[in-house]
Parts: structure tokens; C-alpha cells; sequence
């Protein structure tokens, strides 16, 4: 990781606020829950006395502008080598049937409401002008074994290529010829499976509802199990002529049903995988669910805080590389122990990193791994929840006009 930072490090004069100084008061703002520049500056102006140097000034300026100069192109390349480390040097025992399983999905992201970031990344139609707020869609691809995230690729929530399969086409590159890509019916489409079988890629889908499961057609390979062709659909307004011509005329996919679930697959020889192992490889689907939660919730990447679209891009990658950087703590921890990296808690990791970090020169690494190993996540298959909140929040109305106009309001006539 430091050789690909050397790599990528920008031509600097030695300031206050050097670049991989930024770069790590900006991952310590993603992964404290006070994500402030104020509390960076601070932080960095103790450690500096901590270690004999001067404070200079605790003014917000100069890290605000230090931050500006950062290369997205550096984070995003160092992200994207953290994530390529832990999948490829993945313990075998960690990986289903010793490949390389890689989930992929999609969210949405909100942002500052500002005019810069509106003309970017437009508030969806639904939401009254003034009232709403830049919405953006990401789409990442995750490795199953170790939580890492490989690579990312951002855009508008609408407009043309903005759709999440629209975003994984540039995400090619992030596949190898012997991977499994695992992902929820959205992404069962004739194209995408035809792109991933070219390149060696077999896929485990759910069935897209829009698509009919007739079990009596086929190859019969058992109980609701059998080998279909599928015919290749007209061709989509994205995809040029020659683009649709190199696609075959037909493809050959295993669609098989377990409790009432239909599943898409490319690995079509029942003898070597069977569709019980299916259904436990499609089960654990649920982790990119509980990484973008993680990421979102945990983190706090939910919301994010820049003003422009350019520091907004970067902001995201940060948190990508912060995110990474604690999933490579937590592979660490998982190879001493002997566990999985998925039995082990990010939360409680970057609980013991932040505090750990402050007071690096008294604490032992080893002991660092022991303590993130000693917290394991419970482990509840099949788990229900209502998507609903007991608590109920304070009965303030939504505001549905620009904020200036209802200030105006409140100082005519006071508040309702």
C-alpha cells in the first residue's frame, strides 16, 4: 500500500498539510462520528504538539484547501489496490468452492443542496424545486469473502447510462475469468450474462420477474431443475448495431427453483454444483445488503457533506478507502484467529482503530488483532425484520417550500 501511494503521490512542497497528511485527516473525518474539518484540524494540531512541533493555526482554511489539491486519482487507485490485496490474497477456506465470489449492487447517495451539485446530480422529479436534495447512484462491486470493496463507479440517479446496469458496464474490469458474480434479480438480463460467460465469468442471478419459468421446457437435469435456451431480445436504444451483432443468437443458462425461489445460473453441470449449494451461495446475497449498510449507516455515507461535485466524488472515494483499509484490519485479525472475516465486527473495529490510532507508539499491533478478533457477529440465518421504527420522531411538518421562502414567512407572520 505505500509503494502504491509513493506511485501516485502528486509533486508537492512540504506545507502544514502534505498530501497523505490530508488524505489521513480526511479518512479519520469519515471514520469519527464528529466528521468535521474543525475536529480534523484540531486532532492534527495535538498530535503536532504531542510530538514537539509547532500547532500553527486551528482556522479550517488551509486543510479546506489542502483537501481541494488532493487527487481523486490517488484515492481512488489506492482503494482500488486494497480492494484487489484482499480478494486476490483471500485464505482459500474463505472463498465458496475456492473461487472468487463477487457481489454487486446498487444505492443512492444524497448530498448538499447546492446549485453546483443540483446541476450534477439532479434531484429526482418527484421532489418539488427547492425542497430537495442532489441524489447520486453507485454501484459497487464486493468481494463475498473478505467485505472488500473492489470498485465503484458513480453517476446521476436519471439520465441516459445512469441506471445501475448502465454504471456496471464501465465495471468490467474489476471481473477475472474464473469469478462468480452473485447479485439480486436486477441484474438478470440476456446482456450482462452474455458479457460475463465471454469472459469467463459464471453467474448466479434470482429469476427477473418479467420473465416466465416454464420447468417443462428444456433439458431436464431434475426436480425443478433443468437447462433452457434463452433467445436474444431486441435490441436496447444504449447498444449501437455492431455492438448487438457481436452478442449470440441464443444462450444457454440452469434455471432452477428452491423454496419457491427461482434462480439463473451459468454453471450448468447439476453433478458438480447442485441447486441446494445454489441456494446456500445465493443466500449469502444478503451481505451486500449489510456492506452497504455498513457504509452508509455505520459510516455515515448516507449523506454526504461537500458542496461541489468534484469534492463530492472525492468524498466518496474516501470513504471507500477508509472503508477498505478497515476491512484489511479486520482479514488481519480474522488470519491470527483462524475465523472468517465475515464473523468479525466492523463497527467494533473502527471503534478500537480510532482509539488506537491516537495512542500508536504505547499499543502493540498484535494486540490490536487480538482485541478486533475478540468480538464476533452473531450469526442469525434467516433473519425477518419489520422495515418499520417504534420510536416515533417529533411532529415537525415537512418543509415543502425553498427554505429563504419559508424564513420570509416566519418573519411576517411569525412561526405556525
Amino acid at each position: 500500500m505505500l509503494e502504491a501511494a509513493e506511485v501516485h503521490l502528486p509533486e508537492h512542497r512540504e506545507r502544514l498539510y502534505p498530501p497523505t497528511v490530508t488524505l489521513s485527516m480526511f479518512m479519520r473525518q469519515v471514520l469519527n462520528e464528529d466528521g468535521s474539518c474543525q475536529k480534523a484540524v484540531n486532532g492534527w494540531a495535538a498530535q503536532r504538539l504531542a510530538e514537539g512541533l509547532s500547532a500553527q493555526s486551528v482556522r479550517t482554511g488551509a486543510y479546506c484547501k489542502a483537501r481541494q489539491r488532493l487527487p481523486v486519482a490517488m484515492v481512488t487507485a489506492l482503494t482500488r489496490e486494497a480492494g484487489r490485496l484482499l480478494s486476490e490474497r483471500a485464505q482459500r477456506s474463505w472463498r465458496w468452492r475456492g473461487r472468487v465470489v463477487k457481489l454487486v449492487d446498487g444505492t443512492g447517495i444524497s448530498m448538499p443542496d447546492t446549485a453546483e451539485n443540483q446541476a450534477h446530480y439532479p434531484q429526482p422529479s418527484s421532489q418539488a424545486e427547492g425542497v430537495g436534495f442532489p441524489l447520486a447512484r453507485i454501484v459497487g462491486v464486493l468481494c463475498l469473502s473478505s467485505g472488500a470493496l473492489i470498485d465503484a463507479a458513480i453517476g446521476p440517479h436519471t439520465g441516459a447510462g445512469s441506471s445501475e446496469l448502465g454504471l456496471l458496464r464501465g465495471l468490467r474490469a474489476a471481473f477475472a475469468a474464473g469469478d462468480v458474480m452473485l447479485a439480486d434479480s436486477y441484474y438478470c438480463n440476456y446482456f450482462l450474462i452474455a458479457t460475463m460467460a465471454r469472459a469467463g465469468v459464471d453467474v448466479v442471478f434470482e429469476q427477473h420477474c418479467a420473465r416466465i419459468t416454464d420447468f417443462r421446457r428444456g433439458e431436464r437435469l431434475g426436480a425443478r431443475d433443468h437447462r433452457v435456451c434463452w433467445a436474444k431480445p431486441a435490441r436496447p436504444s444504449w447498444m449501437t448495431p455492431a455492438q448487438y451483432a457481436v452478442f449470440p443468437d441464443a444462450l444457454t443458462v440452469r434455471e432452477v427453483q428452491v423454496d419457491g425461489q427461482v434462480l439463473v445460473t451459468t454453471m450448468l453441470d447439476q453433478r458438480q454444483i447442485r441447486k441446494c449449494e445454489l441456494s446456500a451461495l445465493y443466500a449469502r446475497r444478503w451481505n451486500v445488503e449489510l456492506d452497504l449498510r455498513t457504509l452508509k449507516t455505520t459510516l455515515g455515507m448516507e449523506v454526504l457533506s461537500c458542496q461541489t461535485p468534484a469534492m463530492i466524488e472525492k468524498e466518496l472515494w474516501v470513504y471507500l478507502l477508509a472503508y477498505n483499509l478497515i476491512r484489511l484490519l479486520m482479514a488481519q485479525a480474522a488470519i491470527e484467529a483462524n475465523l472468517q472475516p465475515r464473523e468479525l465486527s466492523f463497527k467494533h473495529t473502527v471503534q478500537l482503530w480510532v482509539e488506537w490510532s491516537a495512542r500508536q507508539p504505547l499499543l502493540d499491533r498484535a494486540a490490536l488483532f487480538r482485541l478486533i478478533a475478540q468480538l464476533r457477529v452473531g450469526l442469525r440465518p434467516g433473519r425477518i425484520e419489520p422495515r418499520a421504527r417504534k420510536r416515533r420522531p417529533k411532529p415537525y411538518p415537512w418543509l415543502k417550500i425553498p427554505r429563504t421562502s419559508a424564513r420570509q414567512r416566519i418573519r411576517l407572520h411569525g412561526h405556525a
